[in-house]
């Protein structure tokens, strides 16, 4: 399909957005430390991670009346690049992330709303520094997908009951090979999960996975057949349509909306760089399907965005965010009423 046409361009918003700064006590300031948001729930609850002044990272959440707990899961280091990392919350505040140990080997955790945290690892999980077990999204049942690196290097997805049971998966196609395999992102009331999986040659497809575990792979309009090239899922809402991005020929990122039906509707925010590792990247969707995501301009600066159902693109900067190199805003998930 060809790009969705926008009038005028994107469309600003006529009025200020309202920012909120998640500022947590501990958080480093120096290169590369700071706070960031991952997730955010239905009741306006954020989940996320800090790295402090040692590079080491600690989850947190904080509530809809701003108040920040920060938590580390039991078992993680504190070396650099060690620590905790949240990344998606549910209704009831269960979180879901994962956390690396002294040995730089990754574990899964869910942490209930009563702080309670419980660690896991998939099967066949790796026991080396930069395997085992990253647990991504949580849906309000509790069921949990993410993947698991074993000991080839090869990632697999899997989900994770509330009772703990886990089952892993692997989508059509996906290599056998260093660094290739299957990846969950994200997973719907229904049990439904997307992601993408990496072929033999090193291409990118999108899939599906039903709760029935019946999986279709995809491919966005546009997409590239190269290297490192070609379609991520990242994003499903109740509803089973998917938010994502695509690589092309030249290197460059499209956002995308995948309907239930399989149509895809591709698109670009405005002041998006058409060059290698610039362009637009949607990473999540709401209920109403909504998308919000970031994009990489000419000067390689980023910037959030929201995009309505309609397919009107609002852009946005978060205060204070830098205008050099690699710096700037990054939306990462949008909750029911668009925050």
């Amino acid at each position: 399909m060809p790009l969705l046409p926008f009038c005028c361009g994107h469309a600003r918003a006529e009025h200020q957005a309202r920012f909120h700064y998640v500022r947590r006590s501990g958080a480093g300031t120096g290169f590369a430390q700071g706070t960031l948001g991952e997730g955010i729930n239905a009741a306006g609850a954020i989940t996320g991670g800090y790295a402090d002044a040692a590079d080491a990272w600690h989850g947190f959440v904080r509530a809809a009346d701003g108040t920040v707990t920060t938590f580390d899961a039991p078992g993680a280091g504190t070396g650099e690049a060690q620590g905790t990392h949240s990344l998606s919350i549910n209704a009831a505040g269960t979180i879901a992330g994962y956390y690396y140990d002294a040995s730089n080997v990754s574990h899964g955790f869910v942490r209930a709303a009563d702080a309670a945290v419980t660690t896991f690892d998939a099967p066949g999980a790796g026991a080396r520094s930069n395997q085992g077990t990253t647990a991504v999204g949580i849906n309000d049942a509790g069921r949990i997908t993410g993947f698991y690196l074993g000991g080839r290097s090869v990632f697999h997805g899997f989900v994770r009951a509330a009772s703990g049971s886990l089952t892993t998966f692997d989508a059509p196609g996906a290599g056998t090979g260093f660094g290739q395999g299957t990846t969950g992102e994200s997973i719907n009331a229904a049990g439904a999960i997307t992601g993408n999986c990496v072929d033999a040659n090193n291409v990118f497809h999108g899939f599906l996975r039903a709760a029935s575990g019946t999986i279709t792979t995809f491919e966005a309009p546009g997409a590239g057949t190269g290297a490192y090239q070609g379609t991520l899922g990242a994003s499903i809402n109740t509803a089973g349509m998917l938010a994502g991005y695509y690589i092309d020929a030249s290197d460059a990122g499209h956002g995308f909306v995948r309907a239930t039906s399989g149509a895809t509707n591709t698109f670009d925010v405005t002041g998006a760089g058409t060059g290698a590792n610039q362009g637009t990247f949607a990473s999540g969707i709401n209920a109403a399907g909504a998308v919000t995501g970031y994009y990489l301009d000419a000067s390689n600066v980023f910037h959030g965005f929201g995009r309505a159902a309609s397919g009107a693109i609002t852009a946005f900067e978060a205060p204070g965010a830098g205008t050099y190199n690699y710096q700037g805003t990054h939306g990462s998930s949008i909750n029911t009423t668009g925050v």
